[in-house]
């Protein structure tokens, strides 16, 4: 388990809404292109399995991104996340929309994020996240960046560390050892 803050560990506490980046958060941000238009993107399954362990503990989770691949609506139902907002130019509105859909402040979500166009949303949320690849302008405004890159665990370690600072990941990791 991670040595959280004191500042880290009260944000965390807080959350009941965890809202991701597609490209560069789910996925390593290679964007991968068939000869027929079909976009095909790789996703982790820790990530997949850490969403579905913080849906598990109460927490709330979304999307919201950009592009509309076909690949991220069925990984979206795969996992069961609460919101997807694709094909988004206006993350802020996008994020007012879905906080009042969830019944969330914004104290009270968290969201990961790899540039620039996730800032709007970024600085307005309890917990900022970034991975360790993203622009160096979003790392400036991240409150935690997180040590596995994008597409390869980001995601949960997010979802551990809220489910820890909550004092629910204990819990949920002791259920495959019984």
């Amino acid at each position: 388990m991670q040595t959280l803050t004191p500042e880290l560990r009260a944000r965390a506490e807080k959350i009941k809404l965890l809202v991701l980046d597609v490209d560069g958060v789910l996925t390593d941000g290679r964007i991968y292109i068939r000869d027929n238009g079909e976009e095909v993107k790789s996703f982790h399954t820790l990530d997949g399995h850490g969403l579905k362990m913080l849906q598990a503990s109460g927490v709330q989770t979304a999307i919201i991104t950009g592009r509309d691949a076909p690949s991220v609506g069925l990984r979206v139902q795969q996992l069961g996340i609460n919101y997807y907002f694709k094909g988004i130019h206006n993350k802020r509105a996008a994020y007012a929309e879905l906080r009042a859909q969830a019944g969330v402040a914004e104290h009270e979500c968290a969201f990961v994020g790899d540039d620039v166009v996730d800032l709007p949303v970024m600085v307005r949320c309890g917990l900022p996240v970034a991975v360790p690849e993203a622009h160096w302008f979003t790392l400036q405004h991240a409150a935690y960046v997180t040590n596995r890159p994008a597409g390869k665990g980001a995601v949960r370690e997010v979802c551990d560390l809220i489910m820890q600072a909550q004092g629910t990941l204990e819990l949920a990791l002791q259920e495959y050892v019984k």
